[in-house]
Formats: structure tokens, C-alpha cells, sequence
């Protein structure tokens, strides 16, 4: 095959990726225990509606692909193209990202689409940085990050996340394993993920973080849930916990 023809094949099957590109296998529905996120170095700065429950937060609902990297193809197109355009034509990026973001710049949060879920959301979706306080800011950064990618409109995709997370508590999940917060206890992982497992029948992956002394403690969950955001599912990939030994703490809020 000659070479301008090769390029017109590898463009043509490219675009039909790119076509393809939004579309995803699966939501993370993530989680983070409020104490772990504040018991760090960094610290913490609590919204402007006053300190949360000690309850897991939700971070975020996050479109992911059970299946990221390069084929054949995009690695034959690289040679001939280049990195940036394989990147633009093929949505998966020079790093091989595993989800889609930023879909939709243009469609920004409206408080009005939300205004029943704002007291759902004060409670359940609080934030923690530092960098503003203002709870509508971070919605409205993961609704443009995230949730322009996840074929749903405003509000539902705020509302299925709730509701999820009304559904499968994990801090009532945990407490019903002995698993409860404590400034000196220790927990193995695997019990964390097994009580999880039986709580919600489906598993999840898990992440931990370093206290500012350098303890692993259960930092956020990530529940996987099917692609309409209604229900979970058992996760399809394995992700690295960044705990360095099976015991993990879950420091008091």
C-alpha cells in the first residue's frame, strides 16, 4: 500500500475512533473519608456551609473506559503523523488516559437545573480544598470535567450520584464490620474491601493516602457503576491502592 493511501486509511479509521470517543464503559462513583483528606500535611478548609458530617463525601461520578492505550493502528499512525495528531484524532491522549473529559466546555453548571438538590448536595458533596470553600465551584468543576462526558443532562447526573450513594452507605457498611473511625486503630485492607463487597454486593477499588505522619489510611473508594448511573457493578479494572502495607487507618473526623 502506498504511503498517501496508508495515511488516508489510518485517518479514516482514526476519526472513526475519535466518533467514538465520548463514549465510555462505566462511571467511578468516588468517595473520600473526610478525615483522611483533612489528616495529611496539606490539611483541609471546610466549605462555607461549616464543617461535614463524618461521612464519605462523594468526590465525583467519573466516566471511565475499561479499556485505555493504543492499538496497532494508533501506533502505525505515531510513525507517520506524529504524537499530538494521533492524540486529537483518537481522543485517548499521549499518556493513554482512560477516561473522557472536558466534552462539553460551553455547557456550564446552572444552579437553577440543580435548586431541589442543593441541600442533598451541602450534605453529601461537600468540599474540603482549600482553594475557594465554595461548594458551587467544585460542582460545577466536575460537572464540566466530568459530567459534560457522561450523557447525561444536569441534573440527573447529580441526582443518580445521591442517590447511589443514599442507597449503598459506606460509612454504615464499614461501622457493621467493627471498621469505624479511631486515631489508634488499624484495619487491613482486605477487610475494608470484603466488608464493602458484602455490603454492596459488588466489589470496589480502593485508595489510600499518607497522614502527616506517614501512616496509610483508607483515603476514597471507587464504586463502579453501569453506564445509564443507575446501579453498580463489580469493577472491571484493578487500580494501585498506594497503601504500602494491608493495615490502614480511618482517622477520626
Amino acid at each position: 500500500m502506498k504511503p498517501a493511501i496508508a495515511v488516508v486509511v489510518l485517518l479514516s479509521s482514526l476519526l472513526a475512533v475519535s466518533s467514538a470517543a465520548e463514549k465510555f464503559d462505566f462511571f467511578y462513583l468516588v468517595q473520600q473519608w473526610p478525615g483522611s483528606f483533612c489528616d495529611t500535611r496539606q490539611g483541609c478548609c471546610f466549605p462555607d456551609t461549616g464543617k461535614p458530617a463524618a461521612d464519605f463525601g462523594i468526590h465525583g461520578l467519573w466516566p471511565n473506559y475499561a479499556k485505555c492505550g493504543r492499538g496497532r493502528q494508533e501506533e502505525l499512525a505515531s510513525a507517520v503523523l506524529g504524537e499530538d495528531d494521533v492524540a486529537f484524532l483518537s481522543g485517548v491522549g499521549r499518556r493513554g488516559k482512560c477516561w473522557p473529559e472536558y466534552c462539553d466546555d460551553g455547557n456550564a453548571l446552572s444552579p437553577w437545573e440543580i435548586r431541589d438538590l442543593v441541600a442533598s448536595l451541602h450534605r453529601d458533596w461537600p468540599t474540603l480544598s482549600c482553594k475557594s470553600g465554595r461548594s458551587f465551584e467544585f460542582w460545577s468543576y466536575e460537572w464540566k470535567k466530568h459530567g459534560t462526558c457522561s450523557n447525561l443532562a444536569q441534573h440527573e447526573y447529580f441526582a443518580r450520584a445521591l442517590a447511589l450513594k443514599a442507597r449503598h452507605n459506606l460509612t454504615v457498611i464499614l461501622a457493621g464490620a467493627g471498621i469505624v473511625p479511631s486515631d489508634t486503630e488499624t484495619y487491613p485492607l482486605s477487610s475494608v474491601r470484603d466488608a464493602i463487597a458484602r455490603g454492596t454486593g459488588f466489589t470496589a477499588n480502593l485508595e489510600c493516602n499518607r497522614d502527616a505522619d506517614g501512616n496509610a489510611q483508607l483515603f476514597q473508594v471507587y464504586q463502579c457503576v453501569d453506564r445509564e448511573g443507575n446501579k453498580l457493578i463489580d469493577c472491571p479494572l484493578s487500580m494501585p491502592t498506594k497503601c504500602s502495607r494491608d493495615q490502614v487507618k480511618l482517622p477520626v473526623f
